[in-house]
């Protein structure tokens, strides 16, 4: 039988039972709908999340105090562990590989300047942290690079936290209250968002020293590494873990390197993307389902009809290809359908809800109508393995 005979009779297979044929269609359409819907938004979130991450950089390395599998004591919390010391930090710029070290104290203090009061996050870092997490000044400078003993007392400001205590006028110059000590303004950094609902920009950064007296803290909470581009990150990690083992003559501190951490972060999130998407590929059992129900149907039907081809001489090869080619036929229309319904479904959710991510890769979409035309190769094989088996006599006499 000729391909262009064979693909007629399937099309005029299809079309003598429309309603029939687009309700097996839309079974398919909805679940790979389904599945694209919830992969997309899945998917959206994944790189949201690792986007969040890496606006810091994929070379930046942590050291905290407390030896942990976990990632070291809470950040800013008092804790039994041996400090980190601001010698430490400066210890490890000398290393090979690293390129700037900031250590950090932070936690929570009343700011008074203009007139007005706003409690907020405060840093206590030194001049590379720009360096190290990518921020930019918008006015001024940053923190100059002073000896970490005897810093001098100036603030730079985050961008949410200049207007709220100055408006539109210039804060550079003028004096602020931090807690209970006086610091210069020199400086406002350009804004930068959120940080897993952390506000970056209602901050205030001073020198790591001058943070220490003001929250009477012997250590820092942990120092922070940019280590030079090019090089993995683990191999700086375990001559940082060398060096500070020597110097505490024991391991009481946890280093996590941003790389482990984002590729921890992006395992879990593939998981949750692919189970998300597996719930919508329930929905295409149904379609299978479907799908073998009109095919058996269609064997019941037109067993004259085969019967007659194979009178005729044709092959039961052909029979068993006309009845899969059919099944394959209804899942790849509905694939297509699916693939244009879940894509605008995708689109409208992300118009509707710009702050929800939907990210709908090609892999994605070839993965899907794949899938798809798989469904209906498995579902047609038993109908047209029992239609190919008809004996034509018995089929033409039902005739």
């Amino acid at each position: 039988m000729l391909v262009a005979d064979a693909l007629q009779l399937a099309i005029r297979a299809i079309t003598a039972q429309r309603l029939r044929s687009f309700l097996t269609l839309l079974g398919i359409a909805v679940g790979i709908a389904a599945v694209i819907l919830l992969t997309s938004i899945g998917e959206g979130i994944h790189r949201f999340v690792l986007g969040e991450f890496t606006q810091f950089g994929t070379n930046v390395i942590t050291v905290v105090p407390g030896k942990t599998k976990t990632g070291g004591s809470p950040s800013g919390l008092p804790s039994s562990a041996r400090p980190l010391s601001l010698d430490d930090a400066k210890s490890l710029e000398r290393l090979p590989h690293i390129v700037a070290v900031t250590p950090n104290v932070r936690g929570n203090a009343e700011v008074e300047g203009n007139g007005r009061t706003r409690r907020t996050l405060i840093y206590g870092v030194n001049s590379k942290l720009p360096q190290i997490f990518r921020s930019t000044v918008q006015s001024g400078q940053f923190l100059p690079a002073d000896d970490e003993g005897s810093a001098r007392a100036f603030v730079v400001l985050g961008s949410k936290l200049k207007t709220e205590l100055f408006g539109s006028e210039n804060p550079l110059g003028q004096r602020l209250r931090v807690g209970g000590l006086h610091f210069r303004i020199i400086g406002v950094l350009a804004p930068k968002g959120q940080f897993l609902g952390i506000d970056l920009d209602d901050t205030a950064f001073v020198p790591t020293a001058r943070a220490q007296e003001l929250f009477n803290r012997e250590g820092v909470d942990e120092i922070n590494i940019a280590a030079e581009e090019g090089i993995p990150s683990a191999l700086v990690a375990s001559r940082v873990k060398i060096h500070l083992i020597d110097r505490h003559g024991r391991e009481d501190f946890t280093i996590v390197t941003q790389e482990e951490m984002l590729k921890t972060l992006s395992n879990i999130l593939n998981v949750l993307t692919m189970a998300v998407g597996a719930l919508g590929g329930i929905s295409l059992l149904v379609g299978g389902v479907g799908i073998v129900t009109i095919m058996t149907i269609a064997v019941t039907e037109r067993t004259g009809e085969i019967g007659l081809l194979v009178a005729l001489g044709a092959p039961r090869r052909t029979i068993l290809a006309l009845f899969l080619g059919e099944a394959v036929a209804l899942s790849a229309l509905g694939g297509l359908f699916g693939l244009i319904l879940g894509i605008g479904l995708a689109q409208l959710i992300h118009f509707v809800l710009p702050a929800l991510p939907v990210h709908t890769p090609l892999s994605f979409v070839l993965l899907a109508e794949g899938i798809a035309i798989t469904i209906g190769l498995v579902a047609g094989v038993l109908p047209a393995r029992n239609a190919a088996r008809l004996d034509p006599v018995e089929a033409l006499r039902t005739e």
